[in-house]
């Protein structure tokens, strides 16, 4: 498979060189260049099938000539000591939860492809550095991955405020490999510095610098076999149509699912569950898309304005408008309506979701009740219930405990340098650290 950038079809390039590049030199976001028929991969897979299973073998069929049948297994087995899990709460739905890997959220699938799968290109190759911008447990995740990976040095830009989670040993001081950095500005002055240093080439050519951000399709591209898994795994009850319901902020998990449906997965729908942000809504109904101000709402992970996977959207808008307007299905959900949805969702099944899986429960509802009685729906669940108890206490009643394992998420952590939002402070800050 190769990629192209979104804003043209011309120059592809090889996985290797999109992933360790990051961004087109015309300032797209790779996109795959072609199609390929994957059904000979995962169509004969059974319920047995494992995650890392499942990834050793899409990942060569959809990479050929740079991953092989040996590669892949070295990458799915250092990739993942952990697995998505399909729910199957009734004849209407199902539930995948995506929050069992070492923080607690759907990122950790991708994110960790994304180290393994490059440690094992960068065999015989010079070193790479990954600068990502990062809040919350997306750092943490990243420096999870990447925690000792050879060849490997990766660069965390905060934004102001606390920073949690991260292990000092891990840190270049110590003798690791991670380097977190505070920006003096927001997170969308991280993500702009994270762009202009890939695009300042002779620097970026000079150290290896690419992102271990979304805009990678590196870490976008794995998502997809999740959504195989969960096809893998509730195949043989389906009676009739299949849809995905997908919380969707900036939309990357939306597009893995579409991906999935390309590679030959017969799903009849995906439903972009929104909250009241509605992102993409009338631009899916094949309207002109404008941004809005951001509204804060009870699931914050979509409170997205300008999702960063605008490009990629319109790039699949404008290869397969019929299939945007047919397939994909919009449903903005508020407060109070997630709210009784959790509520709803833990009398009936005695599970409890996050605010975010509660949206795409909520909008799964609402769409599905337009299908064939027999149309089975799942239920994408991306963050762990307890990192948003306050809300789950709000709707359900009940207290929730942060598992051990991700007790470290509360931790404080300090950055190896504070520096001002621009481009000269940040390459001077990193070349402090060695």
């Amino acid at each position: 498979m190769q990629f192209r950038s979104t804003k043209s079809h011309e120059n592809p390039v090889s996985f290797k060189e999109a992933v360790l590049r990051c961004l087109p030199p015309d300032g797209g976001l790779y996109v795959p260049a072609s199609v390929l028929d994957m059904r000979q991969y995962f169509l004969y897979m059974d319920a047995e099938t494992s995650y890392p299973e499942l990834a050793a073998t899409v990942a060569p069929g959809l990479l050929q000539g740079e991953l092989n049948p040996f590669s892949a297994s070295r990458v799915a087995e250092s990739a993942f000591d952990f697995e998505p899990e399909l729910r199957r709460l009734d004849e209407r739905f199902s539930l995948l939860t995506l929050y069992n890997g070492p923080t607690g959220i759907f990122k950790d699938f991708g994110i960790a492809f994304l180290a393994a799968v490059m440690e094992e290109l960068l065999k015989n190759h010079r070193p790479a550095m990954i600068i990502s911008a990062a809040r919350g447990d997306t750092g943490v995740s990243i420096a999870n991955a990447f925690r000792n990976r050879q060849n490997i040095m990766s660069v965390l830009l905060y934004p102001s405020g606390a920073i949690q989670g991260l292990d000092p040993a891990a840190s270049v001081p110590k003798g690791g490999n991670i380097i977190p950095i505070q920006i003096e500005g927001s997170f969308d002055e991280c993500q702009r510095l994270v762009t202009e240093i890939i695009q300042d080439r002779p620097y970026a050519e000079r150290y290896g610098i690419t992102s271990a951000n979304a805009i990678n399709v590196g870490r976008l591209l794995p998502q997809s076999f999740y959504f195989l898994y969960a096809f893998v795994k509730i195949k043989k009850y389906l009676k009739g149509d299949l849809l995905f319901s997908v919380p969707s902020g900036n939309f990357g998990n939306l597009i893995a699912g579409l991906y999935a449906w390309k590679f030959g997965m017969p799903v009849n729908g995906v439903i972009a569950a929104m909250n009241a942000n509605n992102a993409f809504g009338d631009f899916i109904k094949g309207r002109k898309f404008i941004p809005q101000p951001v509204k804060v709402t009870n699931s914050p992970a979509l409170d997205v304005g300008y999702p960063s996977n605008y490009e990629r959207m319109v790039s699949f808008y404008d290869e397969a408008p019929s299939v945007m307007r047919n397939m994909v299905f919009p449903a903005a959900v508020d407060n109070d309506e997630t709210l009784k949805a959790l509520e709803r969702f833990w009398k009936r099944y005695g599970i409890i979701l996050d605010p975010h899986a509660a949206v795409a429960y909520a909008a799964a509802e609402r769409v599905s009740s337009a299908f064939d009685p027999g149309s089975h729906v799942v239920i994408i669940a991306t963050g762990h219930p307890a990192k948003k108890a306050a809300t789950v206490m709000q709707a359900t009643g009940q207290t929730l405990d942060l598992p051990q394992r991700l007790s470290m998420l509360r931790e404080k952590s300090d950055p190896l340098a504070v520096i001002k939002p621009s481009l000269d402070a940040l390459e001077t800050a990193i070349a402090s650290c060695f």
